[in-house]
């Protein structure tokens, strides 16, 4: 049976390559590279963790190294969206915040540039900005593959996408927001609270897809506690599938703990359990831990 649709996304979903063939996502890789190490550093393509392991990425993070990232070339775009058209199969391709990252700009633009390419003709290639990234991302993609997969066409799942973005509830917490900070993926009030000693800021995507500080924590395990509280008092399905992810980066025995409260809940419960890419793993340092799930809009 030949693809109703085809499904891309940059590598900030945080899906395993495994996942990625699995459920039939094309995956546009993010880059790394540490400034100004004769080395090189702590540099590469965000493969999802196929070339280095998650914990050894991280681990280097822990002995100093400071990768900065930049989203995929326009080369790499252009010839995405060439094989995509060459294709004849309708395409989605889902990316990280625009007001986190300029690849859904990137992205727009070389889409343009196809269109240019071929007047009059209808190219059926679309590209949403998901306002998150990260976790979030992987909940979102995730129903977006069920969707396809139970038969719905392109136009109606970027559709559909542009309305089940504000139903994705995100909360996270960081370690440290030195690295955010320094990003400018966080405002300088936002990274002075964490600062205080002992609170544990707990952060969540604002409707236009910037970082916002939505609480803190008196230290991690109560940090923790809130991420399950927040999933209480905020849980709501619209249709979607009964899933919840959380995710880590190189901390997976918290992530697991909350996975596991979550399960005492609703043992019908489905939590998905990504870790932390690269691309984002480079802004949050390790130690991020991540809920997410379907929630009412956000914008009421």
């Amino acid at each position: 049976m030949s693809a109703i649709c085809n499904i891309m996304c940059d590598s900030t979903c945080d899906f395993t390559a495994e996942q990625a063939k699995e459920r039939n996502v094309t995956i546009l890789p993010f880059h790394y590279v540490e400034a100004g190490k004769p080395d090189g550093g702590l540099c590469g393509d965000d493969d999802l963790f196929q070339s280095r392991s998650a914990h050894d990425f991280y681990e280097a993070i822990r002995n100093g190294a400071a990768p900065m990232t930049s989203q995929p070339s326009q080369l790499e775009y252009d010839e995405a969206f060439q094989a995509a058209y060459e294709s004849g199969v309708p395409t989605v391709m889902f990316c990280i915040s625009s007001g986190i990252s300029g690849g859904y700009n990137g992205a727009v633009a070389s889409l343009d540039r196809l269109k240019e390419a071929h007047p009059g003709e209808q190219i059926r290639i679309y590209v949403v900005d998901t306002l998150i990234a990260s976790t979030a991302l992987t909940l979102l993609l995730n129903e977006a593959c069920n969707k396809r997969d139970a038969g719905m066409s392109a136009e109606d799942i970027v559709a559909w996408a542009q309305e089940a973005r504000f139903r994705v509830r995100v909360m996270f917490m960081v370690e440290d927001l030195d690295a955010l900070h320094r990003g400018g993926r966080v405002p300088k009030g936002v990274a002075v609270v964490g600062d205080a000693l002992g609170v544990k800021p707990l952060l969540h995507f604002n409707l236009d897809g910037t970082l916002g500080i939505r609480g803190v924590a008196r230290g991690r395990k109560k940090g923790l506690k809130k991420l399950v509280e927040h999933y209480q008092k905020n849980h709501e399905l619209n249709g979607e599938a009964n899933v919840v992810a959380v995710g880590d980066a190189d901390v997976a025995e918290d992530g697991f703990s909350v996975a596991t409260k979550l399960r005492e809940l609703d043992d019908s419960l489905e939590v998905l359990r990504p870790t932390i890419g690269p691309t984002i793993g480079s802004h949050v340092g390790p130690g991020m831990i991540s809920m997410v799930f379907w929630g009412p809009d956000r914008r009421k």
